[in-house]
């Protein structure tokens, strides 16, 4: 369920705003976007797994809080990003 080097490093590539972006809002949400994903399936499998599935509910409302950030300071920003991850809203 953990994000390997290679897969953070693609991310950061492809949501990062200028060279050497690693923290930006986007590179964030994109992270954990993938986490929320992966755990996700993982529950689909292992319905039982409650601690993995308060670490996805934890990782839904940071993700959340990221993205009202965002959206309340630069709504361009953000309707960019939920076009690239495919969120609803």
């Amino acid at each position: 369920m953990a994000l390997t080097k290679e897969e953070k490093d693609q991310i950061k590539q492809e949501f990062k705003r200028h060279e050497t972006d690693t923290g930006s809002v986007e590179v964030q949400v994109a992270l954990l976007t993938k986490q929320v994903n992966a755990l996700t399936e993982h529950l689909k499998i292992f319905k039982k797994d409650h601690h993995s599935r308060r670490s996805l509910l934890i990782k839904v409302g940071h993700r959340r809080r990221l993205l009202d950030y965002l959206k309340k300071t630069n709504f361009d920003r953000y309707v960019d990003l939920i076009g690239k991850l495919n969120l609803r809203k």
